[in-house]
């Protein structure tokens, strides 16, 4: 309990009451009243502020959130007491949570509810609590201020932020993924499995034409094909030290769990099987699965994970991998390597494509692309741009060497893996490598 600014002031002026009774004695008395009263009245208005007030306070969050987007928060106060209350409060949020609004000054006449809203902006993925509340009371006189904690816990999950791979979807639901750069694929006509007979329509490839059935039905008789269907991916996922890197105001690994779940959805309505290992730093196995709510469980298994301080080991991942995943599939590998792992990189592709087909996404950083169009000023530009030239020619070399292997490369920035891992999904569909 401390008091407030109104017992200063009255304070003060009491003591320069006192020093004019020094000067005027007639005045003595009337100074005895007034401090007398003025004691009184801290002493009950102490007395009522160190009660517990009748308040019931409550708190309305969704409890799934988006990562790094605003989200409101509503605080519902209800002053059940038969006296006023003034308080400034502070919601006990996350401490990886942004927040602007706070903290909430509230004047409650008695028996008045009032809402008030702020917001936060988680900047983690994961779990995370909403702890309590702290309220700093102001005394029925305003005499004194005392602070009190309420406890009012909430747990709320921080996910991907799906508001971008939505965008895509929804693009792709209205069949304009061209838009992004998508290449189309028909899932009809010249895919590899055999669906039905129909008429012969204009453009139809004549190997198409069936001529047994053109020759029972006096008409010409086309095959209708399909893309394979129940083919199953299974994404390879680095969470090592180097996915904790930002691209924009997210990290790599940020970047790729959305690139991940745009291309979930699209081979599960593709009638294909997706699942996930994780390795570097945290080992989650989600077996592949199929259907509408895959997307959504995969949400669930994903949503949780962070970068690590380990190095990637291609070749335990590799063969952990081998381990679970028996059935043929396609293998994507989303990391970020530099020259030291080429060697291992290429073992472990080796060792997969054993078994699988291998996709290699390799993330390129920002900073590469911006010391490149960078003017050359001084001779510390020209270092740093030869550095990253050598670097890049380096990168190339090894992932030419991969290719090589059988692998199909990606070297892209985080910005651009979403439609290049789509792209090259599609591609190897229709081409029946998958």
């Amino acid at each position: 309990m401390k008091p407030s600014a109104n017992s200063l002031k009255l304070s003060l002026a009491l003591a320069l009451l006192g020093a004019l009774t020094q000067a005027f004695t007639a005045l003595q008395a009337l100074w005895l009243v007034v401090a007398a009263s003025f004691v009184i009245a801290l002493g009950i208005d102490g007395v009522r502020v160190r009660r517990p007030p009748a308040l019931d306070i409550r708190r309305k969050i969704p409890r799934n959130l988006p990562l790094n987007v605003w989200s409101q928060v509503l605080l519902r106060f209800a002053n059940t007491s038969g006296y006023g209350l003034q308080l400034y409060c502070h919601d006990l949020h996350p401490g990886n949570f942004d927040s602007r609004g706070m903290p909430l000054k509230l004047n409650l006449e008695p028996g008045q509810t009032l809402q008030a809203e702020y917001e936060v902006k988680p900047l983690q993925r994961g779990d995370s609590e909403f702890a309590g509340i702290d309220l700093i009371l102001g005394s029925p006189w305003g005499l004194w201020t005392m602070q009190r904690s309420y406890h009012l816990p909430a747990e709320v999950k921080v996910y991907p932020n799906f508001a971008e791979v939505s965008h895509y979807i929804l693009l792709a639901t209205d069949n304009r993924l061209s838009q992004l750069g998508i290449r189309q694929r028909l899932r009809r006509g010249d895919g590899n499995d055999f669906l039905q007979l129909r008429e012969y329509r204009a453009g139809d490839a004549l190997r198409q034409v069936d001529w047994k059935a053109t020759s029972r039905m006096r008409k010409l008789i086309s095959r209708e094909y399909q893309d394979e269907r129940d083919q199953q991916i299974v994404f390879l996922l680095d969470c090592g030290r180097r996915m904790h890197h930002k691209s924009g105001h997210l990290s790599l690994l940020d970047q790729t769990l959305n690139s991940m779940l745009l291309l979930s959805w699209v081979a599960t309505n593709q009638g294909d099987a997706v699942g996930f290992m994780s390795f570097a730093g945290l080992d989650r196995w989600f077996a592949p699965m199929k259907g509408q709510h895959t997307v959504s469980r995969l949400l669930k298994r994903i949503y949780d994970i962070h970068s690590s301080t380990h190095s990637a080991d291609y070749l335990v991942a590799a063969k952990r991998l081998l381990g679970l995943q028996r059935k043929r599939s396609l293998v994507v590998i989303l990391t970020n390597t530099r020259d030291e792992d080429a060697e291992d990189l290429q073992r472990a592709i080796r060792m997969l494509e054993t078994r699988h087909l291998v996709i290699l996404a390799d993330l390129r950083e920002d900073v590469l692309h911006e010391v490149d169009q960078r003017p050359v000023a001084n001779p510390n530009d020209a270092l740093e741009y030869l550095a990253v030239s050598d670097y890049m020619t380096r990168r190339q070399h090894n992932h030419a060497r991969l290719r090589g292997e059988g692998a199909y490369v990606l070297d892209v920035s985080a910005a651009q893996l979403p439609v290049a891992m789509v792209n090259q999904y599609l591609d190897l569909k229709r081409s029946a490598r998958i």
